[in-house]
């Protein structure tokens, strides 16, 4: 039985938030079509809107249609065909959309691939997912030399960054890039855009099957509660209902605004909100194939995106961007903050700094995780909690639960956010045991996602996040908090970002290990026992981190997010100051 028949069948869920949208929002209607349909709607309405722009090029929806209906003819006539898996693994670059809608259209499945993975990685990704074929950025042949012929993969199309650029910029790129990493040899398992395309032309017509809301379009991939690597599988509904959903929380984002999708495509937030929610509204998405955080103001002067949807250290790098003078940041309509906690200090920074550079935009926080499709609650507008992740997307539900009994916590009281929503996973690729265990089904019959995050609502229903279960220190029997005690060492004047993480102690079972960076102009040596100070007096006893360590930049994974498993093999003793 599919875990969907369990939803709205069952008792109502009772949900604070919902006096926040009206009825017709609540119960939103998922129309039986397909990603690529959505577009194609768009392309309707605005034939001449521009749908990407990509280093300065416009491709307009017709153009954009018209590419993935190319390439879809080319995947067919490798034999692609429904419920085929497909890996992509490229920047945000054109050809990267243009190969998933392509897929999209042909029922097949799309297996989103980080490009900068490690070769074994990819390699187990190929075979993990049974890929038949490799879309690949051409650059990083050499990950897939040695290991190609392990995989079932049958051909690899290359890309290059410079397909989609005008004539002058390719030549720069190739002049620039010339000799820096290894070409892959001519080989009939391997081919170009331009070998690709005209596989196409060979095809009189790619029969026109309609596929719908409950096909799988994509695989995402996460740690899920466990923290080992699986592939979540997406349906195209969780796209369509994300997208109206954004619509519904984003009433000021209109046809012809644009989002500046620096978050990547192996990404649910990037592939879900940043590229289709904008394609499938008539908006066009800005590609950030790499991103240069010392240039980031000159990136919003250049681009005037009306929204941008980042991590926190995003953020962090636009407010110490020095390069333009007098920027006008009055286009933009929506800034939003996800992935990370965001600090309280560095909100105030970064609202003060919009205010400073003529905008009325003000940073809010969202909540996500792959298995949902990345967006599950949004603030917006006027309806924000400052410290707050929103409220629930209208039509989704949440829970704080103990995680030992599955009782409901009460308003205030931190426990496990679980979600109820249409956007669910189908579940884990060839997982049955983890599937099971991240949706359960309830005493009050519906299919609840644990997500292993902590959390707690409050009486009008906004969702405060606390950090992953996992991360929760143990401590004498009491339980520590991580961001709790993170945000009182933030708030220490001299402190701009603290990270706290669990280390063994022989009889108190975990304490807490704070590592800090401090603002510009303060030093470890001078500061420490003022910190300290500064938590004896915020924090009860069982609290106060146990080792106080000074670093100048904390550790990050390839997403922005801190990089908690390399900090904890950091754990000596020694290495307290700057």
């Amino acid at each position: 039985m599919s875990i969907f028949s369990f939803f709205r069948k069952k008792k109502p869920i009772p949900a604070p938030w919902e006096k926040y949208y009206t009825q017709e929002e609540r119960n939103i209607k998922i129309p039986n079509v397909s990603l690529y349909d959505q577009v194609v709607e768009s392309y309707r309405k605005y034939p001449n809107y521009k749908a990407i722009v990509y280093m300065g090029k416009t491709i307009t929806y017709r153009q954009f249609v018209k590419l993935i209906d190319m390439a879809s003819a080319s995947f067919y006539a490798l034999k692609v065909k429904k419920g085929d898996i497909v890996t992509i693994c490229m920047p945000n670059i054109p050809e990267a959309l243009i190969c998933f809608y392509a897929l999209n259209k042909l029922g097949a499945i799309a297996n989103m691939l980080h490009p900068l993975s490690a070769e074994e990685e990819i390699k187990q990704s190929l075979n993990s997912t049974n890929s038949k074929y490799l879309v690949m950025v051409d650059m990083f042949y050499d990950k897939i030399e040695h290991t190609i012929e392990e995989t079932p993969v049958k051909r690899v199309i290359f890309v290059s960054p410079a397909d989609s650029l005008n004539i002058f910029l390719r030549f720069a790129y190739k002049v620039k890039q010339h000799g820096k990493y290894k070409k892959y040899p001519h080989a009939s398992k391997f081919m170009n855009l331009k070998q690709f395309y005209r596989l196409g032309k060979k095809v009189k017509e790619v029969p026109k099957k309609k596929y719908g809301r409950n096909t799988p379009a994509v695989i995402l991939h996460s740690g899920g509660t466990s923290g080992t690597p699986k592939n979540v599988v997406i349906q195209n509904r969780s796209f369509i209902l994300e997208a109206r959903q954004e619509q519904i929380q984003m009433k000021r984002l209109h046809a012809g605004d644009c989002c500046l999708a620096i978050m990547p495509n192996f990404h649910g937030f990037g592939l879900s909100v940043l590229m289709h929610t904008p394609l499938s509204l008539g908006c066009y998405s800005i590609l950030v194939p790499q991103f240069d955080a010392k240039k980031f103001d000159t990136l919003f002067k250049k681009t005037r995106p009306t929204c941008v949807l980042g991590v926190p250290t995003l953020y962090e790098a636009l407010i110490h961007s020095h390069n333009e003078k007098n920027l006008d940041l009055s286009f933009l309509k929506y800034v939003v903050s996800g992935g990370d906690i965001l600090p309280k200090s560095l909100e105030d920074e970064i609202n003060k700094y919009f205010k400073e550079h003529n905008s009325t935009a003000v940073v809010t926080q969202g909540y996500g995780l792959s298995e949902a499709l990345a967006a599950v609650t949004l603030a917006c507008d006027d309806i924000n909690k400052s410290g707050s992740v929103g409220i629930p997307l209208a039509g989704n539900y949440i829970k704080i639960i103990d995680p030992a009994t599955q009782k409901t916590m009460p308003y205030g009281e931190v426990g496990e956010i679980v979600i109820n929503s249409k956007a669910l996973m189908i579940g884990y690729l060839n997982n049955e045991n983890e599937t099971n265990a991240a949706l359960q089904v309830h005493k009050d019959g519906h299919v609840w996602l644990h997500t292993g995050d902590l959390g707690y609502m409050d009486e009008d229903g906004f969702i405060f996040y606390k950090g992953r279960q996992k991360r929760m220190i143990i401590t004498s029997g009491y339980n520590v908090y991580p961001t709790h005690v993170e945000e009182v060492i933030e708030s220490h004047p001299a402190v701009l970002q603290c990270t706290v993480i669990g280390i063994p102690h022989p009889y108190k079972q975990e304490v807490g290990k704070a590592f800090i960076v401090l603002k510009e102009g303060f030093h470890g040596l001078f500061v420490k026992a003022d910190i300290k100070n500064y938590c004896k007096k915020n924090l009860a006893k069982y609290m106060i981190p146990y080792q106080f360590v000074f670093r100048k930049q904390l550790p990050k994974t390839k997403l922005g997010k801190v990089d908690f498993q390399k900090l904890q093999s950091d754990i000596g003793e020694d290495d307290d100051d700057e």
